[in-house]
């Protein structure tokens, strides 16, 4: 018998849980309770469809089901993409009572929860999430939306979902890149506000490397614990969200820069960490010791710790300005005191930021 780990998004009459455990794909009953209409759509990508889709497709007997494929990657998450899922679900007259089905990495979630968010004003979804990035992050909290050629995630909604429901087993068909992508959000957790789970990722990262199940579960309990709890304190990031962009203005300005796809986004936000971190120690803020426990660890989860050549400091600094965290025209950063310790800020000496940009690139 399974044990299924069970956690709350305390978000009053809008409240869902997110289930962990093994195997949850193989029950139709866990995605059907979630069902509330007489029509579901499935909306995942050429990769993870032929892997799961049958699987999803079983819970659905006796609705009226269709399923929309879109190509996989970062380079699709576009109004493009969108419009198809838009034209399909019109095409086969899927009403409001439609529920859509998220099966698949980030991407696909993003998409998917946009569309849920607009079609006709509105529409229940559930997150299927089959990537250890989307399991830990951008399947819980609500946040929706696509990229512009301008600028990452521009575009998009606060919406959520019925339910997130994470079968473990999705992981072992995950490449070993997209693994330590995934890896890098776990990390983001323990940085933030969680010094003593950044000292168990220290102690395990072997462990979730190789795919240690149990290691791999607590990771992404505790990482799931961490964020709702956060998002329930602060859905529409007003405050204490914002800590979860987390390396994320400096990652979202490498993708953008380099052309989406190219580096995975926990690439990007691996090696958005470390420059915080740089930037937060050259503030005086954090000492080196912290510094460099933080740049190892990344390290070890095989991610990069340099920006790439490719992007300028006057290109960084143009890309970053294109950011939701930009208030007012001021830029503001997720900077560190120490680990486990993060602020929102945009009290930091420019020089000091040109400095850190200027730090040699891979």
């Amino acid at each position: 018998m399974r044990a299924m780990n069970t956690l709350t998004v305390a978000l009053g009459d809008r409240s869902y849980p997110i289930y962990i455990s093994n195997n949850l794909l193989n029950d139709p009953s866990l995605i059907r309770q979630h069902i509330q209409g007489k029509s579901a759509v499935i909306i995942s990508n050429t990769t993870v469809a032929p892997l799961y889709l049958e699987r999803v497709q079983s819970a659905l007997e006796g609705l009226k089901h269709e399923a929309i494929i879109l190509p996989d990657g970062e380079a699709y998450k576009t109004l493009d993409s969108l419009n198809q899922i838009y034209t399909q679900l019109l095409q086969h007259r899927f009403d409001r009572n439609t529920t859509l089905i998220a099966l698949g990495g980030g991407v696909i979630g993003d998409i998917t929860g946009y569309a849920a968010a607009s079609y006709q004003r509105g529409i229940p979804f559930i997150q299927i999430p089959t990537t250890l990035l989307s399991q830990v992050d951008s399947s819980v909290g609500g946040k929706t939306g696509v990229n512009h050629p301008l600028g990452k995630n521009m575009i998009g909604a606060f919406y959520q979902p019925q339910a997130v429901i994470i079968d473990i087993d999705t992981l072992s068909t995950l490449p070993d890149r997209e693994l330590s992508a995934g890896i890098a959000e776990v990390i983001k957790y323990g940085i933030l506000g969680d010094a003593d789970f950044f000292a168990w990722l220290e102690q395990n990262m072997d462990k979730l490397l190789s795919r240690d199940a149990e290691a791999l579960k607590y990771a992404i309990a505790r990482s799931c614990k961490d964020k709702a709890d956060i998002v329930a304190a602060d859905e529409r990031e007003k405050g204490q969200r914002a800590l979860l962009n987390l390396g994320h203005t400096f990652g979202h300005a490498i993708e953008t820069g380099m052309g989406y796809g190219v580096w995975l986004h926990g690439e990007a936000v691996a090696c958005g960490m470390v420059m915080a971190a740089e930037l937060s120690h050259r503030l005086g803020w954090i000492e080196q010791e912290g510094l460099d426990r933080i740049r190892t660890l990344i390290q070890r989860a095989q991610l990069p710790t340099q920006a790439p050549e490719q992007i300028t400091t006057e290109q960084f600094m143009d890309l970053m300005a294109v950011d939701k965290k930009v208030v007012d025209g001021q830029l503001r950063l997720v900077l560190l005191k120490d680990i486990g310790k993060a602020i929102v800020t945009d009290q930091f000496d420019r020089n000091t930021l040109l400095n850190t940009l200027d730090q040699p690139r891979r």
